[in-house]
């Protein structure tokens, strides 16, 4: 049987008792169990707003857009980011007829602050972190650094439910903060995220324009007191189709309850793979930010001939990932390319290794001795 980056956990029986809950009561889009997740997501992070989505890419699009509209940022103002994460990161900064800027990556793989600092110009506006894998990197330099320039901070924190930064929650210094729940991230659902944003007021904005930019979504009219007038609503802005419903926040729901535990199991399997590799000079292990408790979304090595290592693996029925391509060799984005030395050595050298609830004791020791094989 073949091993795979990801394969995602699920506490079905939990889980199906939620959705019948939805069926029964007819109620599976926007609202009901979507108001829930929002409720629990803030109990668990402390934070004061959380919106659920469709997406994570689709929180980043919202979040550059209400940032834009109430920043009054221009057509081609520009946004600090990264080329070594996945494309949505920075298209959503594209969606917004704004240029993303490229800041080379420290060994943790997130945003170097030095390189970042170097970019910053009169059209800067925000800067975009992500937390690649789970790890924080040198946040709070980042922090400190949009504080400086007074400039926005999105923090990308879809590979980070669960991650911790000196035993706190991190993301409320951030002007927003956007989390997935896609299918194999820590939290699976099938496919959803969360926005959480600072101020209450562009949390607000953002629950309007993710319901197409009608004033009162379908739930609210439901459950509204005002008689004979509750089916109307305005339009007062073009928004998207952005919200979550309430078969994905069913899942999200169950998922939740198990985020902690699981990621203490990841982080088990990661320091078996840490332990068994960090004699191996053939093989860099990319390392974890001090202060920093890992959702260990990823386990990432670095190997010179990474792609003969990734077929030898293949020929095993072994599935490795990269994450990820530098984004600058894109086509959209290759006006940058070469900007980003290290983000782009990274990019040649990077082995994701399975790292999932489903991997036994026999995949960690096949998957081990394979590496030492080659």
């Amino acid at each position: 049987m073949s091993i795979n980056v990801f394969r995602p956990k699920f506490h079905t029986e939990e889980i199906l008792e939620e959705i019948r809950e939805c069926l029964d009561k007819g109620w599976t889009g926007l609202g009901f169990k979507t108001v829930l997740f929002e409720e629990k997501w803030k109990e668990y992070t402390g934070y004061e707003n959380a919106h659920f989505l469709n997406s994570n890419t689709a929180g980043l699009h919202l979040a550059v857009n209400i940032l834009k509209k109430t920043g009054e940022w221009k057509k081609g103002d520009e946004v600090i980011t990264t080329p070594l994460t996945f494309v949505s990161t920075n298209h959503a900064i594209l969606y917004e007829n704004l240029k993303p800027v490229f800041a080379d990556v420290d060994e943790y793989l997130c945003i170097d602050p030095g390189s970042a600092e170097k970019l910053i110009g009169p059209k800067t506006k925000a800067i975009m972190f992500v937390g690649v894998g789970g790890n924080t990197g040198r946040y709070l330099e980042i922090v400190e650094l949009c504080r400086k320039y007074n400039l926005k901070l999105i923090l990308d924190a879809a590979h980070m439910a669960g991650t911790k930064l000196n035993g706190a929650q991190l993301g409320k210094e951030a002007d927003v903060a956007i989390y997935s729940f896609q299918a194999v991230k820590n939290l699976p659902s099938a496919d959803s995220g969360m926005i959480c944003f600072k101020n209450s007021e562009h949390d607000k904005l953002a629950r309007q324009l993710s319901w197409l930019g009608i004033n009162k979504d379908t739930f609210q009219r439901f459950n509204t007191k005002e008689g004979s007038y509750k089916w109307r609503y305005d339009v007062p802005d073009v928004g998207f189709k952005y919200h979550g419903n309430s078969i994905i926040a069913s899942i999200a729901l169950i998922q939740l309850k198990y985020l902690d535990e699981d990621n203490k199991r990841r982080n088990v399997l990661a320091d078996y793979y840490v332990d068994q590799l960090k004699d191996n000079d053939k093989i860099s292990i990319v390392p974890i930010a001090p202060g920093c408790y890992s959702s260990r979304h990823l386990f990432q090595i670095r190997m010179d001939d990474r792609d003969n290592v990734m077929q030898h693996f293949y020929d095993n029925q072994i599935f490795p990932g990269v994450h990820y391509l530098d984004n600058t060799e894109y086509p959209m984005y290759r006006y940058a390319y070469g900007s980003c030395p290290n983000a782009h050595k990274a990019s040649n050298e990077l082995i994701s290794l399975p790292l999932h609830l489903n991997l036994t004791d026999s995949d960690l020791l096949t998957i081990i001795n394979i590496l030492r094989k080659i």
